[in-house]
């Protein structure tokens, strides 16, 4: 996954403004308790960081954008 298409799939999920906070000020446990920016800017693969957002939030991700 292309870290644009994470970033669309981010703002349709959240909003285009609150994503950007969801990204910053959420620690995730299947991140290793990093935030999702903090796991992109060590590296960790978009798709990843992407299922890691739809088991945390499983009800505010769309069914269509799960994968």
């Amino acid at each position: 996954m292309k870290l644009s298409d994470f970033w669309e799939r981010m703002d349709e999920t959240f909003g285009a403004g609150y994503a950007r906070s969801v990204a910053s000020d959420h620690s995730i446990g299947m991140l290793g308790g990093r935030t999702i920016d903090q796991a992109l800017a060590e590296g960790e693969n978009a798709k990843a960081v992407w299922i890691a957002v739809c088991r945390t939030w499983p009800d505010r991700v769309p069914a269509r954008l799960v994968r």
